[in-house]
């Protein structure tokens, strides 16, 4: 079967780091800088099956990447996981393809958990013969 597709986008080069090493081992990783960067490979056709990313970055931040690829039919049903060290409020726009908002620091098994918890409600059903 083949792996399923994460695209970490983050301005920190240690957290994206962090991140392909524990996810890598499961899922084919592909690290971003920004949300710019993201969404250049996205225009490459590159198609991942979850995007997990920080808010506060250059160019384009975690929000602005979140609500462009909401309004794209072609990217709209890909799950995104929110990862910030920011104090989130009522007045924070959540899009329909945020599928988590976690708190830095967080518990890697607990995100381990949501990934897993995600991409296997995605998997094609297939049916035996």
């Amino acid at each position: 079967m083949k792996k399923k597709t994460i695209l970490v986008v983050d301005d920190s080069a240690p957290m994206r780091i962090l991140l392909e090493a524990m996810l890598g081992h499961k899922y084919k990783v592909f690290a971003a800088t920004d949300g710019l960067v993201a969404t250049m490979w996205l225009s490459n056709g590159n198609m991942p099956d979850m995007i997990i990313t920080d808010i506060q970055m250059p160019n384009i931040d975690g929000w602005q990447l979140a609500k462009n690829l909401s309004g794209n039919a072609l990217y709209s049903d890909i799950p995104i996981i929110v990862l910030t060290g920011m104090d989130l409020n009522n007045n924070t726009p959540i899009y329909p393809n945020v599928a988590r908002v976690m708190n830095k620091p967080f518990d890697p098994v607990r995100l381990i958990e949501i990934v897993d918890q995600y991409l296997m409600a995605r998997q094609p059903v297939s049916i035996a013969g």
